[in-house]
């Protein structure tokens, strides 16, 4: 067993020379990922290892740089292309939901799209216009897209690997302010859970809590919290959030009979309001109180002064579980 102790930003970039050296197909492509390592570093070392060739600057052209991707798929690569913030990914939207998502179907399963869509998302890092959204919502929308939201160093490197070895287009969002938090990743045994599939990190019996990405760290910190006034939360890490593991969730809701999902994503037209009214359908007599919502608002992000009023918080997180519990 190969275990390290890896920040999460290091983990992808294990996950990504790993899946290079595995296979010749698999190129990078993206802004200043080459020499610079990207503007979190995730590639550094990579153009050095294995050449511009398979680590491509590209111009500032996000559409340019997906449509290319496409082309490449279709005739025998694996590309990784690199979004270099989320709100960078508007300007691609047309190739990834027109494309990207639909060539697989349009073509009755002649041709796949194994590529893989690397985004950095969520706020928290002080950043300007343009750089702090969550996009989650538009591509779960979107057949024909997968989307992986790792939490922890351990499945931001498997779940790298296994996006690029996907036959399907894959959207990876990397939890942006969350890059340096470490963990142990274990590079030789592949994960029993597999990345499709959503995860009990804490048992409770009292209400489940369900996040993805940039949120787990909150939710784990308000589940301490509650569990000091003798609250016991269920935390489940969603990690994929197309398709949605639904089974787990429901179980949890039947052992419960609460649940509050957190994201950083406005809670108007956000994923909770899908993934709350599959759980009402499918739970309903099991079910003590509505399932309730924390998460951005109906607001275009904010400057970054102000980010720490948009964003969930643990205030705001047991507020959410009190206002479960009153039912």
């Amino acid at each position: 067993m190969t275990t390290s102790t890896l920040p999460i930003a290091k983990a992808i970039t294990a996950g990504l020379r790993d899946a290079m050296r595995a296979d010749d197909s698999v190129l990078l492509m993206g802004e200043d990922i080459g020499v610079l390592g990207g503007v979190f570093r995730v590639t550094d070392g990579l153009h050095a290892e294995f050449g511009a060739q398979r680590v491509v600057d590209t111009p500032l052209a996000e559409a340019g740089i997906v449509g290319t991707a496409v082309g490449l798929a279709v005739r025998g690569y694996r590309p990784v292309v690199e979004i270099q913030f989320d709100g960078f990914v508007y300007p691609a939207f047309n190739q990834i939901t027109t494309q990207v998502a639909k060539m697989h179907n349009r073509t009755g399963g002649h041709l796949h799209v194994p590529m893989v869509i690397r985004i950095p998302h969520g706020g928290g890092i002080g950043a300007v216009e343009h750089h702090s959204e969550s996009p989650e919502a538009y591509f779960a929308h979107t057949a024909g897209l997968r989307i992986l939201a790792p939490a922890t160093a351990q499945d931001a490197y498997w779940m790298t690997r296994q996006a690029i070895e996907c036959e399907d287009p894959v959207i990876l969002l990397e939890p942006k302010r969350r890059y340096w938090i470490k963990g142990d990743v274990d590079t030789d045994a592949r994960p029993a859970v597999g990345p499709w599939q959503a995860q009990v990190v804490r048992t409770g019996t009292d209400a489940t809590v369900l996040a993805w990405g940039p949120s787990m760290p909150l939710v784990l910190e308000a589940a301490q919290a509650a569990a000091e006034d003798g609250v016991e939360l269920e935390v489940i890490d969603a990690r994929s959030l197309a398709p949605v593991d639904y089974p787990t969730l429901f179980a949890s809701v039947r052992r419960t009979g609460r649940m509050l999902i957190v994201h950083e994503a406005p809670v108007l037209g956000g994923l909770g309001g899908e993934i709350a009214a599959r759980v009402s359908e499918e739970c309903f007599y099991h079910l003590e109180a509505p399932v309730l919502r924390v998460g951005g608002y109906h607001l275009p992000y904010p400057p970054a002064r102000m980010e720490h009023a948009y964003l969930p918080d643990l205030d705001r997180v047991l507020d959410g579980v009190d206002r479960l519990l009153q039912h």
